[in-house]
Parts: C-alpha cells; sequence; structure tokens
C-alpha cells in the first residue's frame, strides 16, 4: 500500500536530508581541557537521531533503510551490523584536521604525550591515537553511518571531481551545540565552544547493492555494504583521498573564562628555545567574544625537539615556525573546518558541506570529540553541564527567506509523518504505538516508526514499512493479519 502524501508536510520535509538530535550530559564536576590535566569528560545520555527526505535514507547496518536511526550508548553496538567497530566513549581533547589513515579506514587523530607550562604558554608533544587496530581508542564517540542517495539512475563508479557528478549536501541553519540549563547551577563554560563533529567518507557502492532481499547473494551484498574500506576494489569505490568534513559550531563564540585565562597565559613569542623566558615577551593579542580565531590543529607526531608552543600561530603569540601550510609538513596547521559562520550564510554565498554521488550508498564514519587546539579549550571548562547537539543536512541550497517565498509553513511543533491509506471494516483500536493515529481512512505514521499494531473490528493486525529501492524510493507499507505473519 503506497504512501499518501500530504504537500504541505512534504515542503517541510524536503528543507531536511538529514536531522540529528544529540544529548550529551557531562558528569565531572571539574574538566581540565587539552593536554593542561586531561580529565575525562564523563558522557551519557547521548541520542543520535536522524531523519530524511524521500531521496535520501539512513541505516546502521547496512540491511535496514528508513528515514530515521537512532543511535545511543545502549545501541551503539546492536544497532550496527555484525562485526561493527562503533565506539562510544568518555569524551577526552584530541586534536585532528581531518586526515583519513587509509590502512585502517579511520580518522587521524593526536593526543596529549606531555604538557607542561612554558613561559608563554604551553610546550605540547603529541602522540598519534592508536586507533588502527580492531577497536576505535578511548575519548571519543565513533560510528558507521550509511547513506543511500537515490537521486539519478546513473552511478559513478570513478573518483572524480565532486563538483562534476555528485550532489551537494548543505548543513541546515538549525544547526547548533548548545549548552542548556540543566546541570550543576554554573554560569556556562565554553565547552560546547570546541566540540567538533567529524564526516569521514570512506567508500560508496552502487545503491541497488542488497536492494532484493531475494536474490542468492543477498548477504554477500550486505557485507559488500558494511565491509566498505579505504582499500576500494570489486564493486567499492573508495573515497578516503578527501579529508573529513569537520563541522565547528559556535566558531565566534567565546565566554569571559576563556579570555581571561588566555590573557593571563599566552605571551609574545620570538624565540626558538620554548623553556627560555627570553623567547617570550609581552602580552599577546587579545581576543574578543564575536570574532573567529582559527585552530592550529596537531598534523604530525610532536616531540621535545620541535619546540611547539600551543599559542603557535599568527593570531596569537605570532610564532610561525612551528605552522605548515599542509598536513604533510608540519606539527600545526590551521586546519579548514566548517563553521557556524558559513552555515549561516545566506542565498548563493552558502557553501557546500559535502557531497553525495547519485544512485549510492556512502559509508561515512561520524566521529564526535573535543578539539584540543582550540582557543576555547582551558582549565575548568566545564562544571556538570548539559551539552546538546543539534543537525541537519539537506539538499536545498535555499530557503525560504532566500526566495521570498511567501506560502504558510508548518507550526514547529506538526512532526513530519508518512500517511498510508487504509479502508477499515470497522473500527479501528488498540494502535501501538500511540504516536500513531487513525482518521478519515488514514493513518498518520511518524517517520521514525517502522511497525504499528492495532485492531479492525477486533481482528489483529500489523503493519510494516518496506525498505526503498531504486525503482520504489517511496518504499510501502505491508499491513496484514498478525496470525498471518509479517
Amino acid at each position: 500500500m503506497k504512501n499518501k502524501r500530504n504537500g504541505k508536510h512534504e515542503k517541510r520535509i524536503k528543507k531536511l536530508a538529514v536531522a540529528c538530535t544529540l544529548c550529551a550530559v557531562i558528569l565531572t564536576v571539574s574538566t581540565y581541557a587539552w593536554f593542561i590535566g586531561m580529565r575525562t569528560v564523563n558522557v551519557s545520555g547521548f541520542d543520535v537521531n536522524i531523519a530524511t527526505t524521500e531521496s535520501l535514507y539512513l541505516s546502521l547496518n547496512g540491511e535496514d533503510w528508513d528515514y530515521t536511526v537512532n543511535i545511543n550508548e545502549e545501541n551503539i553496538t546492536t544497532a550496527g551490523y555484525d562485526g561493527n567497530t562503533n565506539k562510544w566513549s568518555d569524551l577526552i581533547p584530541m586534536s585532528s584536521v581531518g586526515k583519513i589513515n587509509a590502512a585502517s579506514s579511520r580518522l587521524t587523530m593526536f593526543e596529549k604525550g606531555s604538557f607542561t607550562a612554558s613561559p608563554g604558554g604551553y610546550r605540547i608533544m603529541a602522540s598519534q591515537v592508536q586507533n588502527s587496530g580492531p577497536e576505535e581508542a578511548n575519548g571519543y564517540v565513533a560510528f558507521d553511518l550509511f547513506i543511500k542517495n537515490l537521486s539519478g539512475n546513473e552511478y559513478y563508479s570513478y573518483l572524480a571531481d565532486p563538483a562534476q557528478n555528485e550532489e551537494a549536501i548543505y548543513l541546515t541553519p538549525e544547526s547548533q551545540v548548545i549548552v542548556s540549563d540543566a546541570g550543576a547551577d554554573a554560569d556556562k563554560t565554553g565547552i560546547e565552544n570546541s566540540v567538533r563533529i567529524a564526516f569521514a567518507q570512506i567508500g560508496r557502492v552502487v545503491a541497488t547493492t542488497g536492494a532484493d532481499a531475494n536474490a542468492d547473494d543477498y548477504d554477500d551484498q550486505i557485507a559488500e555494504i558494511t565491509g566498505i574500506s579505504c582499500a576500494g576494489g570489486g564493486n567499492v569505490t573508495s573515497i578516503c583521498t578527501r579529508d573529513a568534513t569537520i563541522w565547528e559550531p559556535n566558531d565566534t563564540d567565546h565566554v569571559d573564562n576563556a579570555i581571561n585565562w588566555y590573557a593571563t597565559a599566552c605571551k609574545k613569542r620570538t624565540g626558538a628555545d620554548i623553556t627560555d623566558e627570553g623567547s617570550f615577551g609581552a602580552a599577546c593579542d587579545p581576543i574578543t567574544n564575536g570574532t573567529f580565531y582559527p585552530t592550529y590543529a596537531v598534523s604530525g607526531v610532536i616531540d621535545e625537539t620541535d619546540q611547539v608552543d600551543n599559542y603557535d600561530g599568527t593570531e596569537y603569540n605570532g610564532w610561525t615556525n612551528s605552522i605548515s601550510p599542509t598536513a604533510a609538513d608540519g606539527k600545526l596547521v590551521n586546519v579548514d573546518t566548517f563553521t557556524d559562520t558559513e552555515k549561516n550564510l545566506k542565498g548563493t554565498e552558502r557553501p557546500e558541506f559535502m557531497y553525495l554521488a547519485p544512485n549510492s550508498i556512502t559509508k561515512v564514519r561520524v566521529y564526535i570529540y573535543l578539539e584540543g587546539q582550540d582557543v576555547d579549550n582551558y582549565d575548568f571548562a566545564s562544571l556538570g553541564r548539559q551539552i546538546t547537539i543539534n543537525f541537519g543536512f539537506t539538499k536545498e541550497r535555499f530557503d525560504g527567506e532566500d526566495v521570498g517565498h511567501t506560502d504558510p509553513e508548518l507550526p514547529d511543533d506538526v512532526q513530519s509523518v508518512r500517511e498510508v491509506d487504509y479502508t477499515a471494516t470497522g473500527a479501528v483500536t488498540n494502535i501501538v504505538p500511540d504516536t500513531v493515529t487513525f482518521d478519515a481512512d488514514v493513518f498518520s505514521v511518524p517517520r521514525e516508526v517502522m511497525e504499528f499494531t492495532f485492531e479492525d473490528d477486533g481482528t489483529a493486525k500489523k503493519a510494516t514499512y518496506t525498505t526503498p529501492t531504486v525503482g520504489d524510493p517511496d518504499g510501502e507499507w505491508q499491513i496484514t493479519d498478525v496470525d498471518a505473519g509479517p
């Protein structure tokens, strides 16, 4: 039974290709950020809820596809495919420029090797995170997300200029990372300003892979999807050569405590010997709230001979000997993040967030971490606050305001639903879950609901949503008697 679409609903739904909500509760009383003390930021209640439009579908296991998926601490492993390497961990500060390790198909990250006070800041020694083995390391959240893009029929198996054969995806203006009023009764301390979310595209296959559950090689096709890696080969196109897209929320927000910490610790650097007081002079130029400052992220192993200070950089202590224009050559690199400032640009100025090939399934490794080299990462950056992260993707470059759209919009409290025609023989009762409603021969089903039960004139029924395919991009509902099976 095909979906009955409601035009007003679709206008609102089409704005979002992916909508995602994450909630993190900071449990520790005091957090020492970056390398300074490296105490753990404990995280729990971290839910990921994602919703899509009719041409873009999501999966955590490469087999079950829908407009929505949910992942959290409890199901981060079980919701994935057999053999997944999803990881839930307490958050500790890391640093990354978005490079993908082709040998492990994972994000290259760096952590504290040593950190000690210098006369004008802090000397950094950093080691590469050992996450190339069977499991990810501790200190961040990581999981596989599969995105099926069904627009277009042509599949481009080769890797070319994304502008030539891929579709642009945009970050929605509503995306945000904030600290809520829950938690300790203390002023906001800016920990939300150093959160990073990295989207590492690993590889892709044609969207028809695994579409036919009756095929003799169905299990092999699902294994091909979940086994996508940087190695490529067979029907898999590796796309690990492109850097991960790193979203930097709150790029211009700096709380007073972070500003004061920086003003006290940072001194202008003029000499190579990081232990010599003569290598540092007057206070650094001030930072101000409302202004963007770059992140000089760690791009390689740093040892004691490298003489790197955490405030090195043109905008901070003025020392540039530690900075390189490319990740391959230097210890610190001005990483090109996607900022909230870019997210909020309007009309034709709105930049692309990432690209997806048409008629494809792309494996994306998602990382959530704290960027230690962010200027907002300082001691006492968290005092038991609750961090909430909301983000979404859209294929729409323009919103209604950009083009002067005047048609009425749905109220904010109206959730997107699938509407399903059903001619009842009697009274429809006992609908489970109760978020599903029935009126005038139409079920209204929230998009996160894949299955519901009800009684029609006393007969038990079950409705199940079948997986969308290229030939049937809308999917369909099957309604059967409970005794008759699915």
